[in-house]
């Protein structure tokens, strides 16, 4: 068995569906994997992030690197889909990702990692071509994983398994998603994730924010109190004067925006959540 580090990053994010995940995981993999709740308000703008942040950290190391087997499951329940939206796999420098056909999640790393297409798998296609022919499954558990409501438990890690085995398992190649309002997005980012310190990390490079690379200043709406508030532009965190606001280039995405206060919390002074579009239209 090849022995691969996995990454899980999961909106099934209770103790009990992280414990099974875990079990599942390391049973397949021979290591216990890391699992990433993403229990906020907007798990699908955090992963997006996320992901695009686990692929970066594997750059700048100077050698050769082990590949990583990274899963991400965002389970929208919006009916579209008979049992849940499908799930896709690519690769990027040897590593494999297994996610939601997320159009959000996806979007980010064809934008700015060149992610092309991805490989859109049916549970039930790639589980009964198993049974055929590596997997010993009965016809009876072929349809207990294809009719789980927890697929992420029972069908990825083994998706992410044969992948790694190098099965012939059976996909539709389709390009990367593009998702709705991405224009919009551009012009009036969303915050993707919030850290411990209260700094908003937002979905766009510092450099497409509106007069950030004049260091000019940008207007903010303060959900506290619903006011406009001009922030200015610095190149770093240092450079923003203490007790004071300011977007900064970030240590996340690609010289992603971050909405700061140093020595504060960016998310108390404005009352913002996970999900937010930041700019004001005054």
């Amino acid at each position: 068995m090849t022995h691969r580090p996995v990454i899980a990053l999961t909106d099934c994010a209770d103790a009990n569906a992280q414990a099974r995940q875990a079990a599942r995981i390391a049973a397949l993999f021979g290591a216990t994997p890391s699992i990433l709740p993403l229990a906020g308000d907007d798990p699908e703008g955090a992963a997006a992030l996320t992901l695009l942040d686990l692929l970066r950290a594997t750059d700048l190391i100077g050698g050769t690197t082990e590949p990583l087997v990274v899963l991400v499951n965002i389970a929208p329940r919006d009916g579209h889909w008979p049992n849940g939206v499908p799930f896709c796999w690519f690769t990027y420098r040897g590593h494999l990702v297994v996610s939601t056909l997320s159009p959000r999640v996806l979007a980010s790393v064809g934008a700015h990692l060149g992610v092309t297409e991805v490989h859109v798998t049916d549970v039930r296609e790639v589980v009964e071509a198993a049974a055929g022919q590596w997997a010993q499954f009965t016809a009876e558990q072929v349809e207990e994983i294809v009719h789980t409501q927890f697929r992420s438990l029972w069908y990825v890690p083994l998706l992410a398994r044969w992948l790694v085995d190098g099965h012939p398992v059976p996909a539709e190649t389709q390009p990367v998603p593009v998702p709705a309002g991405a224009h919009a997005g551009a012009e009036n980012p969303r915050i993707a994730v919030i850290d411990n310190f209260g700094n908003c990390k937002l979905d766009i490079p510092a450099a497409e924010l509106p007069g950030y690379a004049e260091r000019g200043a940008i207007v903010v709406r303060s959900r506290r109190d619903g006011r406009p508030v001009q922030v200015r532009c610095y190149d770093r965190l240092p450079d923003v004067p203490r007790g004071e606001a300011g977007f900064t280039t970030g240590s996340s995405g690609v010289g992603f925006a971050e909405l700061v206060v140093r020595g504060g919390s960016a998310a108390e002074l404005f009352a913002l959540r996970q999900g937010d579009r930041l700019l004001s239209p005054a």
